[in-house]
């Protein structure tokens, strides 16, 4: 060795842990303390307010150059982003659909953090783990222990992938090898006038576009109707297209209605189509006693999307996609470079979980499931669908007994459509009234809901997926609704 080429000399190895670890350690118990308090006093909050123009001035800041204590950094945290939330945590909040979180799944996600693991895959416990997750995912639904599944960020992306092994499979080609372009005849995929947009870009993003999605009709309770299914699949046929999937929804996102899944079911396999359920608003009804009727047939799915962060009220995000064929989930996405090769024994010893979607790296999603379901038991996670379901019907209740309120929608599991229609006030000036009682609503900080449009109908919309709500809460939205939409009727 040439003595006179000497390494180079570091100047300062730095580290990211913090200098003082008792300090932190305090500041650390200060922050689960104000955890606790956060969600316990929960209810005594707005749902939403909006932020001051001094708090969004914050968020216009420059990049930071230089230390600060991490104290002063947690300060300005709580007094910025944890004073001013979306609100979903919040037992009145129920806007668009989402799970209402929960203490012990946010320990777990800060664990997950804390052992930092990547779940690409190996042989660790974390990998572990979520497969664990992913099987008791399948158990929930029926689906065979031989079927394969995978962890991803939430609903859209667990539907492209089981639309992109459905794609594969009915191809007729080696799609990965030779691209769509090299199909021979037109793929067709098959779901409601009521299926949710992400299935659209599913389709643009595996390069089906969108017209390759066919939607059909739906029946007086917005479910699919499956004699235009079978007339479709018939006319697609003799022009020439090659008709793929049909996607049923357990639960949409308008109204909650659910597809006749066995009916799905049956004319899948009676047409040789591959039957992919969006499930990530019922799918979990499955596990709830006094309603898993209604999604019956979920078990009969090549594939299912379900999201855990919804009713099982998992921190977000975290979402599942369950393939019925392991063999065909992995062809799809298996990508095995020389980087990434199997060993014998070692860190490497154990299957990818990569091999089973588009993401590389992932984090540790699996972690808050796991400690939530271990905590309360799937029985009591059974029990909270039913209780809002139930709360779901009871709120209907309340609107057809008030004479000026109108139910715009069947309710059919947790999300009611109503409005507050007053003589007199049709068309734009009733859709004005509503959207300025749903506002109002949000403003002052009471509830937190939406609004949407059914068959040309506008209307607010309330999506009872919290396992915080009480009944004296809706009881609540009601007295407020009428109140509300008596003063802005009459100019006030």
């Amino acid at each position: 060795m040439d003595i006179s080429v000497r390494p180079a000399v570091v100047k300062a190895e730095e580290t990211l842990d913090p200098d003082d670890w008792s300090g932190i350690q305090t500041l650390s118990h200060q922050v689960i303390d104000d955890a606790v308090g956060y969600l316990r006093n929960v209810r005594e909050r707005p749902v939403w307010q909006d932020m001051p123009d001094q708090v969004r001035a914050v968020f216009d800041a420059p990049l930071p150059k230089t230390p600060a204590p991490i104290a002063d950094v947690y300060r300005e945290v709580s007094a910025t982003v944890m004073s001013y939330p979306m609100g979903n945590i919040h037992p009145r909040f129920w806007s668009w659909y989402m799970g209402s979180s929960n203490f012990t799944g946010a320990l777990g996600d800060f664990l997950a953090a804390i052992q930092g693991s990547n779940l690409g895959g190996g042989n660790h416990a974390a990998a572990l783990m979520d497969q664990q997750v992913v099987n008791w995912c399948k158990e929930m639904l029926g689906f065979p222990a031989s079927a394969s599944g995978t962890l991803v960020s939430g609903g859209s992306m667990a539907n492209i992938i089981g639309l992109t092994v459905a794609r594969n499979v009915k191809a007729g080609i080696d799609v990965r090898e030779h691209g769509v372009a090299a199909i021979k005849k037109p793929l067709r995929f098959y779901g409601s006038d009521q299926l949710h947009s992400c299935h659209r870009k599913a389709m643009e993003a595996l390069g089906l576009g969108n017209l390759a999605l066919r939607r059909i009709a739906t029946d007086a309770d917005l479910r699919i109707d499956l004699a235009a299914l079978r007339a479709a699949i018939a006319e697609d046929r003799a022009a020439g297209f090659q008709p793929a999937c049909v996607i049923g929804t357990a639960g949409t996102v308008n109204t909650g209605a659910v597809d006749d899944l066995q009916g799905l079911a049956a004319l899948a396999a009676e047409e040789g189509l591959w039957f992919h359920v969006d499930g990530c608003i019922g799918a979990l009804i499955a596990i709830a006693p006094e309603n898993a009727w209604r999604v019956a047939g979920i078990e009969y799915a090549d594939s299912v999307a379900l999201d855990p962060h919804k009713w099982l009220h998992a921190p977000f995000e975290v979402g599942c996609a369950l393939v019925r064929d392991a063999s065909a989930h992995r062809n799809t996405f298996a990508v095995t470079p020389e980087y990434l090769e199997m060993t014998s024994r070692g860190l490497a010893s154990a299957n990818w979980l990569h091999e089973y979607g588009l993401q590389t790296s992932r984090g540790f999603r699996a972690l808050k499931v796991w400690m939530s379901l271990k905590e309360h038991g799937v029985l009591k996670f059974g029990r909270l669908i039913d209780k809002n379901i139930g709360q779901g019907h009871f709120l209907n209740d309340l609107i057809e007994a008030e004479p000026l309120l109108e139910l715009v929608a069947t309710t059919s599991i947790n999300i009611v459509c109503y409005r507050y229609r007053p003589d007199g006030f049709s068309g734009e000036r009733l859709k004005a009234l509503n959207t300025e009682i749903m506002l109002r609503l949000q403003e002052e900080g009471t509830a937190s809901i939406s609004d949407t449009t059914v068959r040309g109908e506008h209307c607010l919309r309330v999506a009872v997926n919290n396992h915080r709500t009480r009944q004296e809460d809706l009881d609540l939205l009601v007295r407020e609704t009428l109140a509300l939409g008596s003063r802005i009727a009459n100019g006030n």
